[in-house]
């Protein structure tokens, strides 16, 4: 799948999830809404989707999606809204919103690439192995 076409489409994603955290019930701007979805689009892919999601796979990925969205609102939000009963249900909303989206994202990023991530690997343990017998101190030879 076209990598721009995916940065589009989580920035859709970014700006409905924004709009209903930040807006719906909350008053936000319209700049304000935009700014954190490009934000949130590029983040996310940047860090998600090039750097976790082909090294641990889908369920990593989605959560550093949710904290990089979920931060990201704090932090840019702290500077430009002074209710912070604003930014923390904003900020909550919009990051399992947006992760939700995620979701759906990947399935169907996944399913029109060629690219196939490997699974995560799994660590084996490496047991080792000592074949002997059985001493038991009550017998006697």
């Amino acid at each position: 799948m076209n990598q721009l076409a995916v940065i589009g489409v989580k920035f859709i994603i970014a700006a409905i999830a924004f709009a209903v955290g930040l807006d719906l019930f909350f008053d936000a701007d319209l700049a304000d809404i935009l700014s954190f979805s490009l934000y949130a689009a590029i983040a996310t892919y940047l860090i998600g989707d090039r750097i976790i999601l082909p090294a641990r796979g889908d369920r990593a990925s989605y959560i550093a999606e949710f904290f990089t969205v979920y931060l990201g609102v704090w932090i840019f939000g702290s500077v430009l809204y002074e209710s912070y009963l604003q930014i923390a249900w904003g900020s909550i909303i919009a990051a399992v919103l947006f992760t939700a989206g995620e979701v759906l994202v990947h399935v169907f990023m996944l399913e029109r690439s060629e690219l196939r991530y490997p699974s995560p690997r799994r660590s084996q343990p490496a047991f080792g192995s000592e074949f002997s017998e059985e001493l038991d101190p009550r017998k006697k030879k």
